[in-house]
């Protein structure tokens, strides 16, 4: 009979975990790096004071550009076109961005300090603002097709009704659109090291949540809208080459500077945020250098489109010769005038000289 306590004193546990457990090389395995959290980017305190600034200087120059647009679109109600109700609404919105940047300017130095509230009325605007945008920019597009390319010019009672009623629609499909931002929270990260204001899906459903919004930003927010810019403009700049005079070509100046301008502060923000999205479907392979670059790369772009907003008062200023005009007009009914230098003669000329047309 073999003594019981015999199987508790083995001088070789080798043979014993070959058996059992099958191991024939404890260091051999690989570490998935999607499961690991990637070293938070560390940003100068420099770079923050920067972008702080920057923010505030957009703020100081979108604020009184946008409202003066507003206010000489709106003063001149007989001659305002359907495009010209379009550009009110779209400086309206561009408005309503540049309010929000002092929020920024401080989140940038301390952190999300406002509150929950805060957050999610702070992001719906940015995000009503990144729809509305770009949606106006195609009304006016497809405005401009019908005016040069349709010959609709006549109608222009019947165009600027139809275009009150489109910039309510874009009002409403942009507040609709938007409703994903709710789902913004102020929490604090533990990356970060203090409060943020960002998404915050549920753990079990965010890859999908994250999806779905991502596909609705780019197909309604930029490639839809996109294709139709580009197929207006390029009919009726095709329709403008045929014809001899240059009337059109001048009042299309304002309206090709504003989408261009648009779409050089946008368009690298939209291209980086697709690699993002490809890069959290897999469609591009993992890795925190990656990950890291497109984070920065995201911030960066983000901020240049924050700079639309500041952009088209200065276009019409230096492009718009009408709006210059008919500036000076409203300056001189107020009396506003009298402190530049500017002769009797041709302030008389400018008062006498009445604007027809758009000030396009």
């Amino acid at each position: 009979m073999t003594d019981p306590n015999s199987s508790h004193h083995l001088d070789d546990f080798s043979e014993f975990y070959d058996e059992e457990y099958n191991y024939t090389d404890l260091t051999d395995f690989n570490v998935d790096e999607k499961t690991l959290l990637c070293p938070p980017v560390t940003i100068a305190d420099a770079i923050h004071i920067s972008f702080c600034v920057f923010y505030i200087i957009i703020f100081l120059m979108a604020i009184p550009g946008n409202l003066i647009v507003c206010y000489v679109i709106g003063s001149n109600k007989c001659a305002r076109s359907a495009s010209d109700v379009y550009l009110f609404n779209l400086m309206l919105a561009d408005t309503l961005l540049a309010l929000i940047l002092p929020f920024s300017a401080v989140s940038v130095l301390h952190g999300w300090v406002f509150g929950n509230v805060a957050c999610k009325l702070v992001s719906l605007v940015k995000e009503v603002n990144f729809y509305t945008s770009i949606l106006f920019l195609v009304c006016i597009s497809v405005d401009r097709y019908m005016v040069i390319v349709r010959a609709l010019e006549g109608q222009k009672d019947q165009r600027r009704l139809n275009s009150g009623i489109a910039c309510g629609v874009v009002w409403v499909l942009g507040c609709f659109l938007s409703l994903p931002s709710l789902y913004n929270k102020a929490f604090y990260s533990i990356m970060a090291k203090q409060t943020v204001c960002a998404e915050l899906f549920n753990a079990e459903s965010a890859d999908e949540w994250r999806l779905a919004t991502r596909i609705l930003r780019h197909l309604l927010g930029f490639v839809i809208p996109l294709v139709v810019m580009l197929t207006c403009y390029s009919i009726t700049i095709a329709r403008l080459l045929r014809t001899r005079g240059f009337q059109k070509q001048r009042a299309m100046k304002v309206i090709v500077a504003v989408v261009v301008a648009f779409l050089l502060c946008w368009t690298p923000f939209h291209v980086v945020t697709i690699v993002d999205t490809l890069l959290r479907v897999k469609a591009i392979k993992f890795s925190c250098y990656t990950q890291t670059s497109v984070d920065v790369a995201m911030f960066a772009t983000e901020n240049l489109g924050l700079l639309h907003c500041c952009v088209n008062p200065m276009l019409y200023a230096f492009v718009g010769e009408k709006f210059r005009r008919r500036f000076q007009q409203l300056l001189y009914r107020r009396g506003l005038l009298e402190c530049f230098s500017v002769s009797r003669s041709s302030r008389s000329s400018s008062v006498t000289s009445e604007v027809t047309s758009s000030i396009l």
